[in-house]
């Protein structure tokens, strides 16, 4: 009973050693949004750990995700169920392959919903305006608000030329690596909801 209940302890003191830290968001400095947005452009790839939950209808499948994702869409993400490899999906210059194999809806949401949820700073050709709490920023396929105070995301819209739309909701910021981030994403389109909740996340700048 000690052995089992040190050991416990130990797993409890390095899962709170890893996790981010989530403290309150202070208010922006006197600067621009250009220079805010570019200040994170220097980052070349995410690697993140997050529980998913994947819900179609009245379906949910719950599971943890291991993924590394660069700013030209370049991915690879592994979702495990109950410690078991379900999904092990890969995108490099725009070819996507997967196991098992995805509709387009669900594929559309891991590839270039994750990766303009994730970079949601990179952003090109954009209009400003000013919505309520929002500062909004525009281009032709994409709508970001942010919050006005703290210059970080609050939702997000990508329209597709078919006519749809992928929407991001951000929730509980963190810090890691000197950077602000979403802990918390859902993401939806069509029929498809998915849930991301981030564990563990680094961030890697060009040398």
């Amino acid at each position: 009973m000690k052995i089992f209940l040190t050991l416990f302890c130990c797993n409890i003191l390095l899962t709170t050693a890893c996790a981010p830290k989530k403290v309150e968001v202070p208010l922006r400095e006197e600067r621009g949004i250009a220079e805010v947005l570019a200040e994170r452009q220097g980052i070349q790839r995410i690697d993140a750990t997050m529980s998913v939950v994947f819900e179609k209808k009245d379906s949910q499948m719950v599971g943890d995700a291991v993924l590394a994702i660069a700013p030209g869409g370049d991915l690879h993400l592994k979702v495990y169920s109950l410690g078991i490899l379900g999904m092990d999906l890969s995108s490099r210059d725009g070819v996507v392959t997967s196991t098992p194999r995805l509709d387009r809806t669900k594929r559309t949401i891991l590839t270039k919903g994750l990766r303009d949820c994730l970079y949601w700073w990179d952003l090109e050709d954009y209009a400003l305006r000013e919505d309520g709490e929002y500062l909004v920023l525009q281009n032709a396929t994409r709508t970001l608000w942010l919050d006005r105070n703290t210059l970080l995301p609050g939702r997000q819209r990508i329209d597709f030329v078919d006519g749809k739309q992928l929407t991001v909701q951000y929730d509980v910021f963190a810090r890691q690596d000197g950077v602000w981030y979403p802990s918390r994403m859902r993401i939806e389109l069509t029929r498809y909801v998915v849930t991301l909740e981030i564990k563990e996340i680094g961030f890697s700048r060009r040398d």
